[in-house]
């Protein structure tokens, strides 16, 4: 795979089903280079006969949802000034009509249990700001008074002056006659909404919400507010139930519970069930978060599942009732397995083996789910039976290495576990390290653009899961904490090791190493530590825990719980303390407006590194955030690919 084949990588998004368990609908997802943006339409499958089909041609509909009678299909698609609104279609296709003209965008949505209504979140600017005075620039907008410990977000900005509020509007009849734009009249504005009601907005204040379920009997939508706050981040969570006629407020989970909610669903019978993990008494305790299912009762919650050996929580990991049970995301040694989980605890996994569930819909008996593999990065499979859409066709055609397992035993008998992927031949092949970010997440088992790309270059590439990842129960993510740089250093050197000597084909002698956020970090700090590196790459890393505490959007919280607040301890674990020891040539990458690990992370390691000497070079992305490597512009995501296999072809060439 090269760099430009990433146009092939289709993922599939969430699905919904038909009441009758016989359709599903999903909204598919790739990067395209000449538009430079994410493409995608919604998709229908008939499972019967697995028979499948573009529903829209939209540039990017996303979030597709069955009405409660299957009747009619409700979605997002951006509007002219690229803000989603929801769509509403017939099941089987045909023109969408639009349903909102949010000034804020809709991010997401729920239908009523009667069909007649759609709740949804939208984001409320402060007048004045955002575009919302004709010819009032950014520039010119009034500063920003700011009194709590947050301001802004990854891939947001600023977040007080535009929280996201709940609405509920009536859902138009996607079978009757088009509204049509009125010519210009005296006493008609030629901006005229055509949208067919008007949304009545239930919460407002400076809390921003998330979350849209409705109660069964759609008298309520429960939801969960998240207040700035004044001096001390509290991560606790509450969830309130909001009437949809007159917005009066119930509190369903109080912060007392010390519970950060990730997601949450009602079912049938009015069970309240939520996503969730205890952030214990200082409301902040997130290293490896126990995320669990509880069951809500009376205000408080009960457990269903163990935090400390079941981890549910895959980032996009949502639950859904199914008769007395909730279906769930269980994630473990490099898979993410669909589990059906009772109310007396008893779990039952539904899809597991060698797959990464990321989605997923039941209705009765049936159940789909959204699936990457080794194989494809998505595709929408029925449970019992197996795909139903091959959209990784086109990505094997290019030819797709399949990576081989690995478990390799530490200097301290730990065992590591992860995965080599080498190039077709008999070398010896350079090899390279990388370091996965979180730290609190996992390397798996889906086909990895990052690895394809360096193995079709002829380099061998070596990862793993050290301490401190996700997927092998929470004492192997805690066991860092306040000693990052240690355990996790020499897991990932030994695994290296390992590989090496798995392989007769790898040249132990010629090795370079990188990662990006945490894998930024470690890198950082193995290279400080350890000279056997030809080059290095630290990308949108976590450098320095000091200016991390006031300018990222975590950085309240993150670096106190990671690397402690003692100055001796949070130095000891610190990159940008050790900088001075570094010889390896080194590649800082970076993107501009990246809140999660600010630039002057990059931009003041990489000054170090020139005024020491070590060579370097740095790479900025202009109107990138931290997702870059997974959302940026396609185009950005190409010439990043190519300005790393560029640096390995100078400091690490395939060829001795």
């Amino acid at each position: 795979m090269r760099p430009h084949d990433i146009q092939t990588l289709v993922t599939v998004g969430r699905p919904t089903l038909d009441p009758s368990g016989t359709t599903a609908v999903f909204a598919t997802s790739r990067p395209d280079v000449t538009a430079n943006r994410n493409v995608g339409q919604l998709w229908r499958t008939t499972l019967a006969d697995g028979a499948s089909r573009r529903l829209t041609q939209g540039v990017a509909d996303s979030s597709p949802a069955f009405s409660p009678d299957g009747t009619a299909i409700a979605f997002l698609r951006a509007d002219a000034k690229s803000k989603p609104q929801i769509h509403v279609m017939p099941a089987d296709g045909g023109e969408p009509v639009p349903a909102t003209d949010a000034p804020g965008g809709v991010s997401a949505f729920a239908w009523s249990p009667d069909g007649t209504r759609l709740a949804y979140l939208s984001r409320v600017v402060e007048e004045g700001r955002y575009g919302s005075v004709e010819g009032l620039d950014a520039a010119a907008e009034s500063p920003r008074h700011i009194t709590g410990i947050r301001w802004h977000a990854n891939g947001l900005g600023y977040t007080a002056d535009r929280p996201a509020h709940l609405f509920v509007i009536d859902a138009p009849d996607a079978a009757g006659e088009p509204l049509y734009a009125p010519a210009p009249a005296v006493g008609i504005r030629p901006d005229a909404r055509l949208v067919r009601s008007d949304a009545v907005q239930l919460t407002d204040g400076a809390a921003s919400h998330s979350g849209v379920v409705f109660t069964p009997d759609g008298r309520e939508v429960l939801t969960v507010p998240d207040q700035i706050e004044l001096d001390a981040r509290d991560l606790s969570s509450r969830v309130i139930a909001v009437s949809v006629d007159g917005g009066a407020v119930r509190d369903v989970l109080s912060t007392d519970e010390r519970l950060s909610v990730s997601d949450l669903t009602v079912a049938p019978d009015g069970t309240v069930a939520v996503l969730a993990s205890s952030v214990g008494e200082s409301g902040t305790d997130f290293v490896a978060p126990g995320v669990a299912l509880w069951i809500v009762d009376g205000g408080s919650a009960r457990p269903l599942t163990d935090p400390e050996t079941v981890d549910l929580g895959e980032v996009g990991s949502h639950v859904t009732a199914v008769g007395d049970a909730f279906l769930v995301h269980v994630r473990t040694r490099g898979r993410v397995h669909l589990a059906r989980v009772t109310l007396d605890s008893r779990l039952e996994v539904v899809l597991g083996g060698d797959a990464e569930v990321s989605g997923h819909a039941a209705a009765g008996d049936v159940i789909v789910a959204s699936v990457a593999r080794s194989g494809s990065l998505g595709e929408l499979e029925l449970v019992g039976v197996g795909a139903v859409t091959d959209f990784g066709a086109a990505a094997r055609a290019l030819g797709v290495v399949t990576p081989e397992e690995l478990d390799v035993v530490g200097r301290d008998g730990y065992p590591v576990h992860g995965w080599l992927a080498s190039p077709a031949g008999e070398g010896p092949h350079p090899v390279i390290l990388m370091i996965h970010g979180g730290p609190y997440a996992q390397y798996g088992i889906h086909l990895f653009d990052e690895v394809q790309t360096l193995v079709s270059a002829g380099y061998a590439v070596a990862y793993c899961n050290p301490r401190g990842s996700a997927g092998y129960g929470r004492a192997h993510g805690r066991s860092i904490r306040h000693q990052m740089g240690t355990l996790d250093m020499n897991d990932v050197l030994d695994f290296l090791d390992g590989a090496i000597a798995h392989d007769d084909r790898l040249d132990g002698s010629r090795v370079g190493i990188m990662g990006g956020s945490y894998g930024g970090y470690l890198t950082a700090w193995t290279i400080a530590h350890d000279s056997r590196f030809a080059a290095a790459i630290v990308e949108r890393g976590f450098l320095d825990p000091i200016s991390f505490a006031g300018t990222s959007d975590i950085g309240s919280f993150f670096g106190i719980e990671y690397v402690g607040e003692d100055p001796a301890q949070v130095a000891a674990q610190s990159p940008m303390a050790v900088v001075d020891r570094v010889r390896t040539p080194t590649f800082v990458v970076h993107s501009e407006l990246d809140f999660r690990c600010p630039l002057e992370q990059a931009t003041r390691y990489y000054s170090a590194l020139k005024r020491q000497g070590t060579p370097a070079e740095m790479l900025i992305f202009p109107g990138e955030d931290h997702e870059l490597t997974r959302s940026g512009q396609p185009r950005h995501r190409l010439e990043r690919l190519d300005a790393v296999l560029d640096w390995w072809a100078r400091h690490l060439p395939v060829a001795r």
